[in-house]
């Protein structure tokens, strides 16, 4: 039995007792704020009415009659394609619509004066909760962690707010070495703080339910002590003045459960990292506004930069095992949904304020290490579908779960098309090269095919189209940097989401393979910061898309067919996954696009006091463990 370490607070244990899924809850009686019907009509009857019409032009595009007719000679399985492929065009089609109509909800329904969009406190008003910075870890850096939690505590101080809030980090952590440094860390963070903020530390021996469990356990030891939680993640970065709205929304609104903020991304230094942080900040309020729109009250939770009511979740928000074999049944593994759901469930209300700066993550430094975060999210994400049946439950709670699911799903759908538009230009490729009779290629009306792609592609492109337009119209989310330069970045991140995507849609789908066989994807800590370009896992990961990519490449080439303009982004992803990988962990890359003023954003333009901060507390910190 491995022995705990606990730097903790007296004992004020609150009840978190595990929810029944099959039964519905007591609920809390709170005043309910306005529905948004409006944008949830907007959102997804138009997705609906876009979807319909699509597909039935898809349907006039495809020789369908003239399959039927063939089907007597022998081609059954023809038509069945022919059915099929609509049927995915038919699914697809709908999720990229979704996404857009979605985004104009965000811009057409932003409200301004009320509603979920807009902070309801009083800017200056008196904090009157008690407020636990709560940091869950495992085997984490605990130099960083450490730092990131220095600077929100003097960040506070600077506003004189800090005896409102307290630090706890729970260490789930099982190396020793990382163990020894955890220690060394927590204690010169309490050396540092000194009166400025209580620290407490607490390590678990046994680690049961992962994440979702050691806040539970928090809860059952301290949770009547305090009436918020803010929970972290240890690469979270929060400002005093963030976290002390946060604090006056909680206070100013008791019916309030969950506060969720949109996290922007920050201190990536190789290429798939900067990426990322362009996107966010330039596409990332476009999804948040239009989520937030239609959502309203039905939000939901990412487990991390969200302010929680202590109350409200240990009530309504205790996690059951689910009945099966793994990797569906068991401990929940997305917990933050399920959470979200179940609290407004209970009739608390769950929202974003997608508006509000000052709240920043880590994002994975490769596209690897993203492909490996992934494995566990879609896992957790399936799971989900064995949540949705639950009693009580709002139904945009499960919108999101299925949303979450569809996530991945979508790659697995693609493809299943390109494999299906493969094997029937195949099929018509021969026929018309063996002259036989019946075939049904020139049946396909190729204007209206254009034209169903054109669509599609200003679909897909419309959220990254308002997030260009907003970045050029406005300084501030520009970070001071050009229009050109902006424009440029814009098309720098789209040509690599290209690239990148084909090399995502086999990664997900074996990602679903892999779930539906019963492969776990375990508990591993995640790696925030690159570290060179290993190739031997790069050959591992890429070499079948590589061989799939070369395959599809020669397939066409044969064939001569038209399909391979259509294709040539996919297949030029799939041949080059090799060096695209190694070049997203490129540290090079990513400091000469900062040379030339690309991939940029404000926090590098001009850091915020708090970054500052935390970089030196990160080498005061790790120059401590080491010596220690």
């Amino acid at each position: 039995m491995k022995a705990t370490l606990s730097l903790t607070p007296p004992a004020s244990p609150l009840a978190m007792p595990t929810q029944l899924l099959t039964q519905r809850p007591a609920v809390h009686r709170v005043s309910q704020s306005t529905t948004p019907w409006l944008a949830r009509y907007f959102t997804f009857g138009g997705s609906l009415a876009l979807t319909v019409a699509a597909s039935s032009q898809m349907y006039l595009t495809l020789p369908l009659s003239d399959a039927v007719t063939a089907a007597g000679s022998g081609d059954l399985w023809v038509m069945a394609l022919l059915w099929m492929l609509l049927g995915l065009f038919t699914l697809t089609f709908g999720w990229v619509s979704l996404s857009a109509t979605a985004a104009l909800a965000g811009l057409v329904f932003n409200r301004t004066r009320s509603g979920s969009l807009q902070s309801q406190a009083k800017p200056n008003a008196a904090l009157r909760g008690k407020t636990v910075l709560l940091m869950p870890v495992y085997n984490e850096d605990a130099a960083s962690a450490c730092a990131a939690l220095a600077a929100m505590a003097e960040d506070l101080s600077r506003l004189n707010l800090n005896r409102h809030f307290e630090l706890f980090i729970l260490s789930d952590s099982t190396d020793p070495d990382i163990i020894a440094a955890e220690t060394a860390a927590v204690q010169c963070l309490r050396d540092r703080l000194g009166t400025t903020m209580p620290v407490w530390y607490r390590r678990r021996a046994n680690n049961t339910e992962r994440k979702a469990g050691n806040i539970r356990d928090f809860i059952n030891g301290w949770g009547s002590g305090y009436d918020y939680m803010v929970v972290l993640d240890a690469d979270s970065l929060i400002a005093g003045d963030t976290l002390a709205t946060l604090v006056r929304e909680m206070d100013a609104n008791p019916k309030t459960g969950i506060l969720q903020t949109l996290p922007r991304q920050y201190g990536g230094e190789t290429l798939f990292a900067r990426l990322q942080q362009f996107a966010g900040i330039a596409y990332g309020p476009v999804f948040a506004r239009g989520l937030s729109a239609w959502q309203g009250d039905c939000g939901n939770y990412w487990g991390h930069n969200a302010i929680i009511r202590i109350r409200a979740f240990a009530a309504a928000a205790g996690l059951p095992e689910l009945t099966g074999r793994r990797p569906f049944g068991g401990e929940i593994r997305s917990h933050d949904f399920v959470e979200a759901a179940l609290i407004r469930r209970a009739g608390w209300s769950v929202r974003m304020l997608p508006d509000l700066a000052g709240s920043w993550e880590e994002c994975p430094p490769t596209l690897l290490d993203a492909a490996i975060r992934d494995r566990r999210w879609a896992q957790g994400n399936v799971q989900h579908l064995a949540v949705l049946p639950t009693r009580g439950l709002r139904w945009p709670s499960r919108a999101h779960m299925i949303m979450g699911v569809m996530n991945y799903l979508t790659s697995l759908l693609w493809l299943a098309m390109v494999t299906v538009g493969l094997v029937l230009s195949t099929r018509f490729a021969l026929q018309e090269s063996q002259g036989l009779a019946g075939s049904l290629l020139p049946l396909f009306d190729s204007d209206r095919m254009v034209g169903l792609f054109v669509l599609t592609m200003a679909l897909l492109l419309l959220p990254k189209g308002l997030g260009l337009l907003g970045g050029l119209l406005s300084k501030a989310r520009r970070g001071g940097t050009s229009r050109l330069r902006f424009f440029v970045s814009a098309l720098l991140e789209l040509l690599f989401s290209v690239l990148h995507a084909p090399i995502f849609m086999l990664v997900h789908s074996r990602h679903l393979w892999e779930i539906a066989r019963g492969q776990d994807s375990g508990w591993s800590a995640q790696r925030r910061q690159g570290s060179g370009v290993i190739w031997r896992p790069l050959l591992a990961s890429h070499g079948v898309q590589t061989a799939l990519g070369l395959l599809v490449l020669g397939l066409l080439l044969w064939l001569s067919s038209s399909l391979l303009y259509w294709m040539l982004p996919t297949v030029i992803g799939l041949i080059l996954a090799i060096p695209l990988s190694a070049l997203s962990g490129s540290k090079t890359a990513g400091r000469w696009l900062a040379k030339w003023g690309l991939l940029g954003i404000p926090e590098e333009a001009t850091p915020p006091g708090i970054m500052q901060r935390r970089q030196g507390f990160l080498a005061t910190y790790s120059a401590t463990i080491q010596a220690r």
